[in-house]
């Protein structure tokens, strides 16, 4: 019964951060990624993905092509 909580949550709010990501991106014209980041869901544009691994959030070596690969989500 957990489980089943804990997905239906999961669930809600991952449809919630993908309404966010086309929101956004319907009102700047950029790319934004669902992405898991510290165990929640954040929407994070494109670019600040790329200031994020310059300041070395993510491990040294971290690509931009690796970070879209473990998007749950990508705006077109």
């Amino acid at each position: 019964m957990k489980e089943l909580i804990k997905r239906l949550l999961f669930a809600w709010r991952f449809k919630r951060a993908v309404r966010k990501a086309d929101n956004m991106h319907r009102l700047q014209r950029m790319k934004f990624l669902v992405i898991l980041l510290n165990g929640k869901l954040q929407v994070v544009a494109k670019q600040d993905c790329r200031r994020l691994i310059r300041q070395r959030y993510f491990k040294k070596g971290t690509r931009i092509e690796d970070i879209e690969k473990r998007a749950l989500y990508i705006t077109k």
